[in-house]
Formats: C-alpha cells, sequence, structure tokens
C-alpha cells in the first residue's frame, strides 16, 4: 500500500495553510493539557449518555465512541468541490429510485443490469405504487468520502435508507466549543448548528399531497435497545418533534395518528429509523412490532410522507454503487464530480477470477453489508481467514464486491502516546426537500484509532472527530 497522504503535513515535512494554526496549538500546548482534555470530553459525553451498543455482543455494556480533540480541517475551497460533487450524487440517486420504481429506463438502456435491481432482496414492488411527494426519495442520506491526496476524494459508500451520526456530528462540535474555545478564535469554522433546523424545514416540505395544514413531523425508533437510540431520540429533542415507537401508533382510516398526552394526534411526516420490513406487518413482516399497521395504506392514500421512503434500500447495495458513475452520467449528462472507488463485481467471472488471485492484496465486501462486519481487509488478513473467505467467495460470488486496499488520508490523533497521524474517513449528511438538496459543511469525520488499522467504523473500536470546515 501506497504511502498515505496526511491531511496536515501532505506527503512532507511542510504544514498544509489549513492546519498552520492547529500545528501551532499543538507545539505550544503541552501533553498533559491535551490528556486533560481528552479526559473533560469523555466525561461530557457520558454525562449526557452518547452510548450505542455492539450487536451481538450480549454481555457488553452500552459503549462510548471514543472522540478525539484535534479537530480535521477542510478548507473552503475543498469543500466547495466536495459539495458540488455530493449534490450531484445525491440528485442522481433520487433520479434512479424514482426511475426504478417507475419507468426504468435504466434498465431499458442496459446501464444497469435488470436482474441486478429485480431481484435484489432490497428491491421494493409496493415502492413502485407508492410515489412519494416530489418524487424525493433519500431525504436524508450519508454519503462516506475517503481523501487519498491533496485533490484526491472519491465515495466509498452510500448510505441513502436510515444513514446514522448526525448526532455525534452536532456533540462533537458542542464539546469542542466548550473545552477550546481559545482554538476557535483563531479560525472562521463554519457552524453545523442548523442542522436541526434545516432537517425539519426539509421534513415539512415534504408534507403529503392531502396534508392542508402546518405538518406534523415524528421520528420513528425501534425502541431503547436500538444501537443508535441515542441518536433518535436526540434528533427529536432537538426538532422539538415527538419521538415514538409502533406501540404509539395507530392508522385509522388511512390517516396516521400518534399517542400524546392530549390525545391523539395526527402525523403527517414521519422520519423513520426502522428498516421497511418492520414499518406495517399489514405490508411486510407480519410478525413486527416496531411499526404500526397501515402505514403503508397512509401514504398511498396521500395521508403520510415516510422519510426516507420505503424502498430506498436497494441504493446501499455495495453492487449497486458500482455502477454509481454510470448512473450519475445517465441522469445528469455529465461525469461524476466525485468518482467511486474502483471496484470489481464479483458476480461477474472476469473479475471474481482476479479478486481471488488478489485476495492478499484487496478489501471484500459483502453488498449488503455495514458497520465493517462481514468484509476482509486481505494485506491485513491471516491465511487461514484468506483462505475461509475464498470459499465464501467461491459459494456464492454475487454477494460480494472488491475495492483495492486504499492509502486513506490520515489526521492529527491524540493518543496515549501523543499526537499521531491516525487515517480518517467523512461522512457528510445531504438533506433534499421540495426546495432542492443542501448539505451543512462538514459532516462526521471517523477515525481508525488502532496503528495501521483503515476500519473507522465505531463497532470496529474507531472514534470520532469534530470537521471544521473554514470560511474564507
Amino acid at each position: 500500500m501506497a504511502k498515505a497522504f496526511d491531511e496536515m503535513s501532505g506527503m512532507g515535512a511542510d504544514i498544509r495553510a489549513p492546519y498552520a494554526d492547529i500545528d501551532r496549538w499543538l507545539r505550544d500546548t503541552p501533553d498533559d493539557v491535551l490528556r486533560t482534555r481528552r479526559a473533560q470530553a469523555e466525561l461530557f459525553f457520558r454525562r449526557i449518555g452518547i452510548t450505542f451498543a455492539v450487536y451481538g455482543d450480549a454481555a457488553a455494556d452500552e459503549r462510548l465512541i471514543p472522540f478525539d480533540i484535534v479537530p480535521r480541517v477542510i478548507s473552503r475551497g475543498e469543500w466547495r468541490r466536495l459539495e458540488a460533487g455530493l449534490i450531484q450524487r445525491v440528485e442522481a440517486l433520487n433520479a434512479f429510485l424514482r426511475d426504478i420504481y417507475g419507468a426504468r429506463e435504466i434498465l431499458r438502456a442496459g446501464i444497469v443490469p435488470e436482474d441486478l435491481v429485480l431481484q435484489n432482496p432490497q428491491f421494493c414492488l409496493r415502492a413502485a405504487a407508492m410515489h412519494p411527494p416530489h418524487g424525493i426519495y433519500t431525504h436524508i442520506a450519508g454519503i462516506d468520502i475517503v481523501r487519498t491526496g491533496p485533490d484526491a476524494f472519491s465515495v466509498l459508500e452510500d448510505n441513502v435508507r436510515t444513514p446514522s451520526g448526525v448526532s455525534y456530528m452536532l456533540e462533537n462540535r458542542e464539546v469542542m466549543l466548550r473545552l477550546l474555545p481559545e482554538l476557535f478564535d483563531r479560525h472562521r469554522v463554519a457552524p453545523v448548528d442548523d442542522y436541526p433546523e434545516m432537517l425539519l424545514a426539509t421534513l415539512r416540505s415534504v408534507a403529503p399531497p392531502r396534508c392542508d395544514h402546518a405538518p406534523v413531523v415524528a421520528v420513528l425508533t425501534p425502541g431503547y435497545h436500538n444501537s443508535a437510540y441515542y441518536e433518535h431520540s436526540f434528533l427529536a429533542d432537538k426538532l422539538g418533534v415527538e419521538l415514538v415507537e409502533g406501540s404509539d401508533l395507530a392508522v385509522i382510516d388511512d390517516v396516521l395518528y400518534m399517542r400524546t398526552t392530549e390525545g391523539p394526534q395526527r402525523v403527517d411526516v414521519l422520519y423513520r429509523r426502522v428498516d421497511d420490513n418492520y414499518l406495517d406487518p399489514l405490508a411486510f413482516r407480519p410478525d413486527s412490532v416496531l411499526g404500526a399497521p397501515g402505514l403503508i395504506a397512509a401514504q398511498m392514500a396521500g395521508n403520510l410522507t415516510i422519510a426516507n421512503a420505503v424502498g430506498t434500500g436497494i441504493a446501499d447495495d455495495k453492487a449497486i454503487y458500482s455502477y454509481m458513475p454510470e448512473i450519475v452520467r445517465f441522469y445528469s449528462g455529465a461525469d461524476p464530480l466525485i468518482d467511486n472507488v474502483p471496484t470489481w463485481r464479483c458476480r461477474e467471472p472476469e473479475a471474481l477470477r482476479e479478486v481471488l488471485d488478489r485476495l492478499d492484496e484487496l478489501v471484500v465486501k459483502e453488498v449488503d453489508g455495514s458497520g465493517g462486519y462481514g468484509m476482509l481487509v486481505g494485506p491485513h488478513a491471516s491465511r487461514a481467514q484468506i483462505e475461509a473467505f475464498r470459499a465464501r467467495l467461491l459459494a456464492d460470488p454475487a454477494r460480494f464486491i472488491a475495492q483495492p486496499t486504499l492509502a486513506l488520508s490520515t489526521c492529527p490523533t491524540l493518543t496515549d502516546t501523543g499526537v499521531v497521524p491516525r487515517h480518517v474517513d467523512l461522512r457528510p449528511f445531504v438533506l433534499t426537500g421540495a426546495a432542492g438538496t443542501r448539505i451543512v459543511p462538514g459532516g462526521l469525520t471517523r477515525v481508525a484509532l488502532s496503528e495501521g488499522s483503515l476500519v473507522v467504523n465505531s463497532s470496529q473500536g474507531g472514534g470520532t472527530k469534530d470537521t471544521w470546515v473554514l470560511d474564507d
């Protein structure tokens, strides 16, 4: 793997301009002060209860996501390029979802294989009859970006069903403002605290056609035991709306109501953090108690908007991701402003042969995987792990894609041994409503805290950083 680009020092010893004041701050601040600030940040997060759970680890308590007090810095010029590319990509994703649940022109044109869409487990046939308001399927998208050079940004993954992590973006900024105000005094950092206002405006803008009053929004959570429950409750609080579970909801005459202390209240827009199959036992899994019977009928009657829309999950599929450059060109008529990471589709025999020959060099992922689970990082895997993965690939190659092991950029990170470079990625949050697509400057930077690790997911031991976009 090539030497990683360091976002503070570049490829050499010269400090890059966006990091000049961060470098001075790190040199001027004693190590014990930095460690004290880190301990104070952890105490803050613990007091307000920012935790997550790891599925499959029944014995583990809920955990804090480690937070690094050294911010990641992006110049305004860099952000402008990212912002334009993210808007282009999310608009193409929405166009793709409208199309595959409508005319299917991209399938007829042979751009994306028909079987990859229509036989995909995440393709929802019911969505073909639902037609969300304004044709918007993904109102909230989290697009994972990696950097490999001064001007080299790529999309690693699209998260358009129920993307998570925005609460950490907001809380990270709050912690930094409290603990390191002197550092903010040296910079003009673009704010992120208007995200809840932007999100609420986005959700209200896509109210259903039969809503003739001020739209009422609610957040649907699977409940306390969900790994992202903290974020669900945090967002409901910041939006000033009700947090509801399936047991709080009832559909009467194709209208959704929620139970409140003042009696039933109509809900017009439901920001759901529940997967499709659990939303409505009359339409999907009959044993689900996480949603409410009749939600789909309420949307089809024009009385409810579900955000993100039912059926968006197919765009999270990593095999679909591999076609995103062609998808962007098909709907926008332009080349992608941010390209994909090169990807081998193991469903294709020639690609499979190459991947099998290079398993010790590549990263192999399940097409429906998430959270860093079910993947092979070839250069860091044992021979036994590689051979076990080889057997899985041969048994069901269509379930996997492969990518080169990228030299992800690094950022200075405070560890027990001092400030050292660690690999990072970035998840900006893109909002699409009736008035168009908007992004708060920055996003959630995730950091691989172990030396040499490329896995930034919190479930795999990764942490987070505050992300600063510097105003001109």
